[in-house]
């Protein structure tokens, strides 16, 4: 399909690409597909990990196949973000899902750890594109007050992906072969490169700069780049070691660096006067903080759900469906709140409050919480975080002119990366610090002799080292003790097994109380905020400016707000 230029689409009726209600449809349907391969990847590796070292070996490499990962797929995503701006969605996105698919395949061809990694690194690299494209693509779609629609099944893909991933990777391992975790994106990732192809057409400004900013580019890889492996070796080492903490101190100073080199460059790659609108700086700081505070309930449920209550990897994701219901439901309804009322700012800090309040239920977890109890805290959970998954891209594509749609999903994508990261590192040491604390003090409360309690948090000096998910705990202690004491200690196996399991959830806890402080630091950015009027056509953010070069409206053409509690045009 031929090329158009942005300020050629019309700008009324069928939004900023001039195609039907089915070929848009279609279009949706293959976007879907190429974030559900992306979302998918996140969690079907890791069931797998433990039988890839087996047969590969390379067991001091395992963390870098997540590394790698990580790395590619997240400083890419602002170089989508801007290229897709200048030169299209279309190419982009193709690339992306071409980049991430011959990284699948030869992932699945690995014959060493190191093969294994490097092809994780070409798989990352597309999966940059594939979550801010996508989001960028439904904005050149549907005009803002459409976007709601379809901005929900978003998170419906995201949730949906958290329960297949470790089921599908379980099966595939046990049944198949670890191969097939990888090649499973092959006919899903064709299919969606198939109808791109056909049907998207390639949309570029007309006025698109070639100075590249490559200075920029190159001091924003190192500066994230020192920053992400800083906060990943924060798992194995202390923050004061120069490999966790000289690293994120190199990459906060390269940060700097990088701001004021965009400050003079003829194209950044992450263009500083958005940053001026407190809608667009508001949404952001909000979106990262809800990343910090969520990855608490994202990585640790299911760990207490394998530790505490012996769920196999592979279930532990039938576990966590009641917040993904609730994520899933208030997702797509949020999403066709705003579409029909125009509004956000209410939906959104709603959203936030009742996130909170489910945090803050979750912050009594005990070894003996029942599970329907839990699992209706999980669902009040996931109901608050729905509405950020797919409001808060409506709210950032409307705060900015067409002309940066690309750029400015793409922060949001980055940010919300960035905010796990930090969240894990940050969650990760309150948690060691708080079981290392309280495995004395609740195994005593079991009943067990304090002199007992004592040896064993002196064995597991760091807390960590008496927590291995999927062992038999009880035999695991009893393996640890003199063959002389083991009749003494034998009868309180019961005991201190659940002492450590309630010590485990107490530390759990601690890190959904952090996630209460995030979350409410959240609500606070999100109520600066200004609501702007949804626009119904694609142009300038503020009601009734004409449109201007590069917004994608033709000169003279008035933006029009959707009517605030009125349905949105279809």
């Amino acid at each position: 399909m031929e090329s158009v230029h942005i300020d050629e689409a019309p700008a009324h009726g069928l939004g900023a690409l001039d195609l039907s209600h089915r070929a848009k449809m279609e279009i949706l349907f293959a976007v879907l597909l190429g974030l559900f391969l992306g979302a998918l990847d996140q969690t079907i590796v890791s069931v797998a990990l433990p039988t890839i070292v087996t047969e590969l070996g390379g067991q001091s490499l395992l963390t870098w196949t997540i590394t790698i990962y990580l790395l590619t797929s997240t400083i890419s995503v602002p170089f989508y973000g801007k290229l897709s701006d200048l030169y299209g969605r279309k190419p982009l996105l193709m690339i992306g899902i071409g980049l991430f698919l011959a990284g699948s395949a030869l992932s699945g061809l690995s014959q060493d750890m190191t093969q294994l990694i490097v092809f994780r690194g070409i798989q990352g690299l597309g999966a940059g594109a594939l979550f801010p494209i996508s989001l960028a693509v439904i904005g050149d779609l549907f005009t803002p007050a459409e976007r709601g629609k379809y901005q929900g099944l978003f998170g419906a893909v995201f949730g949906l992906s958290s329960v297949i991933g470790p089921l599908l990777g379980g099966f595939l391992t046990e049944q198949i072969s670890w191969h097939w975790i990888f090649y499973v994106n092959l006919p899903i990732g064709i299919v969606a490169l198939a109808v791109i192809w056909r049907l998207l057409p390639t949309v570029r400004r007309p006025d698109a700069s070639r100075n590249l900013d490559y200075l920029g580019a190159a001091v924003f890889t190192f500066a994230v780049g020192s920053l992400l492996i800083g906060l990943t070796n924060k798992q194995t080492a202390d923050w004061a070691a120069f490999e966790v903490g000289g690293l994120i101190l190199i990459g906060l100073v390269l940060g700097a660096v990088f701001v004021f080199v965009e400050s003079r460059a003829k194209e950044p790659i992450v263009p500083l006067d958005l940053w001026t609108d407190r809608t667009y700086a508001s949404s952001i700081a909000a979106t990262f903080l809800i990343s910090v505070g969520f990855f608490g309930a994202a990585v640790f449920l299911p760990q207490w759900f394998q530790f505490v209550q012996g769920a196999t990897p592979t279930n532990s994701g039938l576990y966590s469906l009641a917040l993904l219901a609730g994520l899933i439901i208030s997702s797509m309804g949020a999403g066709f709140l705003v579409s029909r009322t125009g509004r956000y700012k209410a939906i959104v800090m709603g959203g936030l409050a009742i996130m909170a309040v489910g945090l803050l239920l979750m912050t009594n977890l005990r070894a003996d919480t029942p599970l329907p109890v839990l699992w209706a805290w999980m669902f009040v959970t996931g109901f608050g975080i729905g509405p950020t998954l797919s409001v808060f891209t409506i709210i950032v594509q409307n705060a900015v002119p067409m002309r940066a749609l690309g750029v400015a999903t793409s922060n949001l994508t980055f940010f919300r990366q960035i905010g796990g990261s930090v969240g894990l590192a940050l969650v990760g040491t309150v948690f060691a610090n708080r079981l290392t604390a309280e495995i004395p003090t609740q195994v005593a409360a079991a009943g067990v002799p304090p002199q007992i309690a004592d040896q064993l948090a002196a064995a597991g000096s760091d807390g960590t080292s008496l927590v291995v998910v999927g062992q038999d705990l009880g035999q695991a202690i009893l393996a640890g003790v003199p063959e002389q004491v083991r009749p003494l200690v034998e009868p309180i196996i019961p005991n201190i097994v659940f002492g450590i399991h309630q010590a485990f959830s107490v530390a759990v806890s601690e890190v959904f109380l952090i996630g209460v402080g995030t979350t409410i630091a959240a609500l606070l950015a999100s109520a600066v905020m200004r609501e702007l009027p949804l626009r119904t056509s694609f142009g300038s953010q503020r009601e009734g400016v004409p449109g201007r070069a590069g917004d994608g409206l033709p000169p003279g053409v008035v933006s029009q707000p959707v009517a605030a509690r009125q349905p949105a045009a279809d």
